[in-house]
């Protein structure tokens, strides 16, 4: 039995450092076992973030619609939303009529608009805007990581799973960088699952697992404690892929089969405490109503039957949705029935711990920077307010200054 486990452990460590054990995660074999090693209790009540980065540039302007400021129709003779369209908010501000999911969120007190967020000398190229907001550094200071890596490495390596997971086909967002944490990118669900290269590699992961303790051997240790630990996790994940059900309907669109994945995950009982998404087709400089009404309507929708998910399976007090746009888009419309890159827009917190309504005053439409909305709250402001209210840690350190949380998290 003995010459039987060394012979398969031989091969396992060879197949494994070959590269031949195929995990689906973006990552190498011994970080996804050092990352997605499984504790043997669920997450109990340990909080979770969720970020959707609405990718392009959303036209806050007619997101958030200053329905009563004339202003607003002057500089958008095609583009303004009729105000019988409008979902009202208060007697000045409204909902685009796609964002009815965003709308019962806010009847449910489960919705927080921050409004004219940004940082000062707005940058207007798509990749630089979105790494100040990923990094919070300007290109002149070194960006190596991310605001959420930088939270990851002060929150410490105690945690057994994934401690955060990008969910989508593209490159992994700055925002996750981190010089010690690795954080896996997975397209799916299905992904999400040890996958051997054949069936004796298989039986070598698992008789390496069952073995007795090696003793002194300390590397063996690892490997063992960790393999048998990557087994569970991914029985866990395949069994919570296959065995979840759940009574609200997610519209059909890739975003909600997203957050659909994450609500599976959670539930699951993963301790991963951040998820990554993205929606991507905001940058609307030509025929923008239609574009911009079926994105703002998968967001919505899909926010909403997200956290009507997550309130089913009774994680309602664990989970904070937000989203962030690396610019909005110019006050005045465009000759091609658009908008143009703009500078401060809206964010928006979701969940059963934000302060609901809306947070800083709606930017003026004529007191303008070179014809964009000026910001009147930094984007770091509110990432102070999730790190510290939501996430529990100092925000200084992670964002390398000391900026005042915006009243939005309980």
């Amino acid at each position: 039995m003995l010459n039987h486990f060394q012979s398969n452990r031989r091969e396992f460590l060879k197949q494994t450092v070959g590269g031949s054990l195929a995990l689906g995660l973006g990552c190498s074999a011994p970080r996804l076992f050092t990352q997605a090693a499984l504790a043997a209790e669920q997450a109990g009540g340990e909080r979770v973030l969720v970020v959707v980065q609405l990718t392009g540039g959303n036209d806050g302007l007619n997101t958030v619609v200053p329905y009563t400021d004339d202003e607003y129709r002057r500089q958008r003779p095609k583009l303004a939303i009729p105000t019988d369209r409008v979902l009202k908010l208060n007697d000045q501000l409204g909902l685009h009529p796609a964002a009815r999911g965003l709308a019962d969120l806010w009847e449910d007190n489960k919705l927080a608009i921050v409004q004219g967020v940004g940082y000062p000398q707005p940058n207007r190229s798509h990749f630089e805007s979105m790494d100040i907001w990923h990094s919070c550094h300007r290109k002149e200071s070194p960006r190596a990581d991310g605001w959420i890596g930088r939270y990851l490495e002060q929150a410490g390596p105690d945690r057994s799973d994934a401690p955060a997971v990008h969910l989508g086909q593209g490159k992994q967002p700055l925002a996750l960088a981190a010089r010690d944490v690795r954080v896996p990118s997975i397209a799916s669900l299905e992904r999400f699952r040890l996958q051997a290269a054949d069936s004796n590699i298989r039986s070598a992961i698992a008789d390496l697992a069952a073995a007795e303790p090696p003793g002194d051997d300390e590397l063996l240790g690892f490997l063992q404690s960790s393999t048998a630990a990557a087994i569970s996790a991914s029985e866990r994940v395949e069994q919570a892929r296959r065995g979840y059900e759940t009574p609200i309907a997610y519209p059909e669109n890739a975003l909600a089969e997203k957050l659909r994945t994450v609500a599976q995950l959670i539930d699951a009982g993963l301790q991963t405490r951040v998820y990554y998404v993205e929606l991507d087709g905001f940058d609307t400089h030509a025929q923008q109503p239609d574009a911009h009404t079926a994105l703002l309507g998968q967001f919505a929708d899909s926010t909403l039957a997200f956290l009507r998910d997550i309130e089913h399976h009774g994680h309602g007090d664990r989970v904070l949705v937000v989203s962030f746009s690396e610019f909005g888009r110019r006050v005045a419309e465009n000759a091609s029935d658009g908008t143009d890159h703009g500078a401060a827009g809206p964010m928006f917190l979701a969940g059963r711990h934000v302060h609901p309504g809306t947070i800083g005053p709606h930017p003026s439409l004529t007191d303008l920077q070179d014809g964009d909305l000026k910001h009147a709250i930094d984007f770091r402001q509110v990432y102070a307010a999730i790190l510290e209210s939501w996430l529990r840690c100092p925000s200084e350190p992670v964002l390398g200054g000391k900026y005042e949380p915006v009243p939005a998290v309980a």
